[in-house]
């Protein structure tokens, strides 16, 4: 499984794994895995730790043998209290030893696993590389990777390196950890947190209140990632519809709001600035003042600001261009009437209203 990691990173350096690293090798034994998972959530993670408990109970027994022998019980993928109880009574340096040889070496996706809470138990800076490359495989291992960097030193580092390298579910455990270090990646998760994928939704409120984002944005000038970076934070936090922190729980969402329609009058027409204009223009119009946390005068003064951004002769341009790139847009923002600009698909020949 570590190799499979490594190749797939030096095939991919410095961006997201196709897939998030599937198929693993072991995907054919694991369609044939049966493991109940217990129904009562104290339970998760007892089997589990039960057996990890003779495992470190003879610091002699086969390595080999041990990795087999998880694959038929429910391995949680996150924190838990059983196995960390038993990694922690048992002696840290065959802890650390075992843990990497694991993580290393296991060809199973649950041996590594347990490797990984073995590391997490007994954090050391020796074992952050291991960690980190094995964190790649971020669908899978970013639970237990965040829980390990975020007690080593420097670990915000690493945490950064993955969320770069990281889509999907991964992306959501790495950004949400480096919230936490705000004031040390504040200019990352300003213009780099989201990457535009529906989960996003997540971790957007969260990035939005420990970045300071309303601080950043209410400046006179600011550069073209800050007002695109948070037209789109903005976007997912309208329709987070319970994944994560939206509008109507956000205090200062009517000032940046205001603050992003405001800076769009200096932006050139993109593509995807359209889009995520038109969006959240369309997030705006359909939901009362109450849920965008402003009042009914602001939010008619906050479509007034967007509909005359997207009103510009460069901008309705461009969406008529998106229009005829996309049909599946063009019947969306046709149907939501979001744009200044009628769009006919037989002729492909756009027209303002």
């Amino acid at each position: 499984m570590f190799q499979h990691a490594v190749r797939l990173r030096d095939e991919n350096p410095d961006v997201p794994l196709p897939r998030d690293g599937y198929p693993f090798p072991d995907d054919e034994a694991h369609r044939r895995r049966k493991a109940d998972r217990p129904k009562d959530p104290l339970l998760q993670g007892a089997a589990a730790a039960d057996l990890l408990g003779e495992f470190l109970s003879d610091p002699h027994d086969d390595l080999d043998r041990v990795e087999k022998a998880f694959h038929g019980v429910d391995v949680p993928i996150h924190h838990n209290d059983h196995l960390r109880s038993v990694a922690l009574r048992a002696d840290p340096e065959l802890v650390r030893r075992n843990g990497r040889w694991l993580v290393e070496h296991a060809r199973d996706r649950c041996a590594v696993t347990i490797g990984l809470v073995l590391l997490a138990a007994r954090p050391s800076a020796d074992d952050v590389e291991v960690v980190r490359t094995i964190g790649l495989l971020s669908d899978r291992f970013a639970p237990l990777a965040v829980w390990f960097l975020r007690r080593v030193r420097d670990g915000g580092e690493s945490l950064l390196w993955l969320a770069e390298r990281s889509s999907g579910w991964g992306r959501v455990y790495y950004v949400e950890a480096l919230s936490e270090y705000s004031g040390e990646y504040r200019d990352w998760l300003l213009r780099h947190a989201f990457d535009g994928e529906f989960l996003n939704a997540y971790f957007a409120g969260k990035v939005a209140l420990a970045a300071s984002l309303h601080e950043a944005i209410i400046r006179p000038v600011v550069d073209d990632e800050l007002i695109d970076h948070t037209g789109r934070l903005l976007s997912a936090m309208a329709g987070a519809s319970g994944m994560g922190l939206d509008l109507s729980r956000y205090p200062p969402a009517r000032i940046v709001l205001a603050e992003y329609a405001r800076h769009l009058a200096s932006q050139e027409a993109t593509g995807a600035r359209v889009r995520v204009a038109v969006t959240l223009t369309h997030d705006v119009r359909s939901r009362v003042a109450a849920r965008l946390g402003c009042s009914v005068q602001e939010k008619a003064g906050l479509l007034s600001t967007l509909g005359e951004a997207l009103a510009r002769p460069a901008w309705l341009k461009v969406a008529s261009e998106e229009l005829a790139r996309s049909t599946s847009w063009a019947t969306w923002a046709q149907a939501n009437d979001v744009l200044p600009v009628a769009f006919d698909s037989r002729q492909r020949i756009p027209r303002r209203y």
